[in-house]
């Protein structure tokens, strides 16, 4: 299994509006970075990713699923452009700021310290398990 974090500003899609598309999910689309898009061809069925709510709360406050594999982005004609379904998948129990993050020497390396604009992101086991006890989620999934 690999692990992710996807980006969202939570006035235009927040991890609630995730829950609310229930078991089908949703696509994650209008992603226009190459980085992230090759992030997304990546990803497997199953692989979990953090939901980090950006801009506003600077938090990471759920886990999503992916539940298709990489496709054509429907919000474009431009093939160049694909995206994953994802799903929500579990709530945190406690929001881990990026505050937090950045102030835990295990996370320094981190891509959401390092490269804070990429909207979808890799998450090492390192980093998924420490970011996963510091949301008091034990035993990590």
């Amino acid at each position: 299994m690999n692990y992710w974090l996807f980006k969202s500003e939570p006035s235009v899609f927040s991890f609630e509006a995730l829950k609310a598309k229930g078991k089908a999910g949703t696509q994650w689309d209008g992603v226009r970075n190459y980085a992230a898009r090759n992030n997304m061809k990546a990803m497997r069925i199953g692989d979990l990713g953090f939901f980090y709510h950006s801009n506003e709360w600077l938090d990471i406050v759920g886990i999503a699923e992916v539940c298709a594999l990489a496709h054509p982005d429907s919000t474009t004609d431009d093939p160049r452009w694909e995206c994953v379904d994802i799903r929500a998948f579990k709530d945190v129990p406690k929001p881990v700021t990026l505050e937090q993050v950045k102030a835990n020497p295990k996370l320094a390396d981190m891509a959401l310290v390092r490269l804070g604009r990429l909207s979808v992101q890799p998450v090492t086991p390192a980093e998924w398990k420490e970011v996963c006890r510091m949301a008091e989620l034990t035993p990590a999934p």
